[in-house]
């Protein structure tokens, strides 16, 4: 039996069918939700983690290959694996481009929030902190919902770094998109900028607040103090 077959073999017998009943819900999987169709076999987020620390020997085609799984929690293991794979191949640039490249030509399988909100930083984010980062812009603009949030929420990793012009300006590109899923990535960034230098969060708002939609609105200034909340929000 292979690695592959193994891993699967262990995440399939730690599946619940109220648990994956209960993901499929709260992951929206109905006809005409964001995700649509997607499967769940109902494992929890520290069962994944456990798994995976046992197949850290698992290659990185092999981790690969998992991505194509129709099962959510088995592409959220690849994933992760992947993720780790970067984070320790940090003498390996080819290593890292592979799994940076990967990752981006494989966004349709990377399509739920938590799925690009787990690993995008510390892939997309890690990866282009010391490289061109125009990439970020063009996924802001495609009509693809995870790549959007992909462009959003790989910035964080800059902002751990107290660089915060990409965050702001792809925040600008994004800040009329139709989607919440969209809207909640903005106001999350941007009140992570808010965490390392409120001013700079200030200053957008002060210019952005009008054409925000309110849910990214609150998101961004859910650590201000009451009164400020009330004076953004009353504008």
């Amino acid at each position: 039996m292979t690695g592959i077959d193994s891993i699967q073999k262990e995440l399939y017998s730690l599946g619940s069918p109220e648990k994956a009943a209960f993901l499929s819900r709260f992951f929206k999987t109905g006809k005409g939700q964001y995700g649509e169709g997607d499967l769940f076999l109902g494992i929890t987020m520290p069962e994944i983690r456990s798994v995976v620390a046992k197949y850290a020997y698992l290659s990185i085609l092999e981790w690969q290959a998992l991505l194509s799984s129709p099962y959510h929690e088995i592409r959220m293991a690849s994933l992760i694996g992947l993720m780790k794979h970067f984070q320790k191949s940090k003498k390996d640039p080819a290593a890292q481009k592979q799994i940076f490249d990967f990752y981006l030509s494989h966004l349709d399988y990377i399509n739920n929030w938590d799925l690009v909100d787990v690993t995008c930083r510390d892939i997309v984010g890690a990866y282009l902190l010391k490289q061109d980062r125009n990439i970020l812009y063009d996924l802001a603009q495609r009509p693809h919902l995870w790549a959007q949030r992909v462009a959003m929420v790989s910035t964080w990793y800059f902002i751990k770094h107290n660089q915060f012009s990409d965050t702001l300006r792809i925040a600008e590109l994004l800040l009329t998109h139709s989607h919440d899923l969209i809207h909640k990535a903005v106001g999350w960034m941007l009140r992570e900028v808010g965490k390392r230098d409120e001013l700079v969060l200030e200053e957008f708002l002060d210019t952005h607040t009008k054409q925000m939609p309110r849910t990214a609105l609150r998101y961004a200034i859910e650590r201000f103090p009451e009164s400020k909340r009330k004076y953004y929000l009353s504008l």
